[in-house]
Formats: C-alpha cells, structure tokens, sequence
C-alpha cells in the first residue's frame, strides 16, 4: 500500500507574533505553488490578525516544466478527469489538513480554507466531505467538481464564499453558477460576487469580500 505524500509549502505567522488562534489554508492553481498565494497574507493578515497562513505546494510536479505544482494533471478539461484528480489527491490535502489542527492545537472551527482556480476545486471537494466543518471556504475563480454527488457524500455544511470573474476565458463565469446550482441541490447555502473587468485572476473587491467573509467566519457571525 503507498503512503500518503506530506505537503509542505511556505507559512506566515500572526501579525502580532503570538500562537496562532485562527488558521487560513491557501490553496493555489495549476502551474503555481504555494509561493504564489502566500503572497496574499500580508494584506489578508490585515484583516486577520489572530491568524496564521500556510500554502502548501500541491503534491505533483507539471511534467516536462522545470517550475510549478499540479493537484492533478490537465489534459481534457472534462468532468471525469476532474473527479479523478480531486479523488487522488483529497487524501493528501486531508492529511495535510489534519496535521496542521494538531501543529497548531487549533479546532476546525478555527480554519478556513482558500483556494484559487483548482485549488478551489480542492478546497470545495475536501471541505464538504470532512467530519467536522471548519470556519468557512472561500473559493476564487474556481468550479464545483462532480456536482450531482454532493448530495450523497456531502458530510458537513460550512460557510462558503464564491467569487469569479465576469471575463474569466480559462473557467467561465458560468463556473460559478454552475457551482451554486450544485451546492444548492446539497442545501449548502453559499454566498457570491462577480468581478467586474476580471480575467482568471484575484480582483481587489474580491479579496476584500474573502477577508470580511473570513473574518465574519471566525468570530461566528456567520
């Protein structure tokens, strides 16, 4: 039997320096690594200041590139393909995940979970099959893998926040309301925006609903 791979990848501590009483999970795309999002905590840890960051590099190099991280390889864009990426590498991350609560001695309610593009579609496919919910989820111009079965192996109902932008060419917008379609028929409720003028990319009134919607998470206000 293989061992499940560790994931490791750059962390930012609290702004104030103290233990980490809150805990957000940065999961980047394809063709990036975790050196990509970690770059986001200084200003999300404005809005965050109890929190630390960490972004793991996905567990697969890109074949044939010299840089970058692939949570599964992409070859047709269909729907199979997607559900067998997100199957082989959710006992990763939820391993990954799982060590981080014990480093940390943080509860699940204390974490959440954001992620871009694929890094979404991991964050959606293993945060709503987890035992416990943590905080909330936040996904940034991403998609909702294997939609029709949620509603089977849907385990727990977390906060979600979904943005996507209107000019994305690489995952439509239509992604996004596929995604909502999705969750709704699970009856997990989730709330969502549309960037404006916004490709495959993290627009400013984006990452500035992610950190209120965040930050909203952890004080239980939502």
């Amino acid at each position: 039997m293989n061992a499940i791979p560790r994931l490791d990848g750059p962390r930012q501590p609290t702004a104030d320096g103290r233990p980490a009483r809150k805990l957000v999970v940065l999961l980047h795309g394809y063709g990036a690594d975790g050196s990509d999002l970690i770059g986001l905590a200084p200003y999300l840890a404005r809005g965050l200041p109890q929190a630390a960051f960490v972004s793991p590099d996905a567990p697969e190099p890109i074949p044939g590139q010299p840089m970058g991280r692939q949570w599964w390889g992409i070859r047709s864009f269909s729907p199979e393909e997607r559900l067998a990426g997100a199957r082989k590498a959710a006992p990763i991350l939820d391993r990954f995940l799982d060590e981080e609560l014990a480093r940390h001695r943080l509860a699940p309610r204390d974490v959440a979970l954001l992620g871009f593009s694929q890094g979404t579609m991991m964050a959606l496919h293993v945060g709503l099959r987890r035992p416990e919910p943590f905080a909330a989820i936040v996904g940034l111009s991403g998609a909702l893998v294997a939609p029709e079965l949620l509603p089977a192996e849907l385990r727990v109902r977390p906060p979600i926040l979904l943005v996507h932008g209107d000019s994305d060419e690489l995952l439509p917008v239509a992604s996004l309301f596929d995604a909502l379609a999705g969750l709704g028929k699970a009856a997990v409720p989730a709330t969502w925006h549309i960037s404006a003028d916004t490709a495959h990319s993290i627009a400013a009134d984006g990452l500035e609903l992610a950190i209120d919607f965040v930050a909203r998470a952890f004080a239980g206000g939502l």
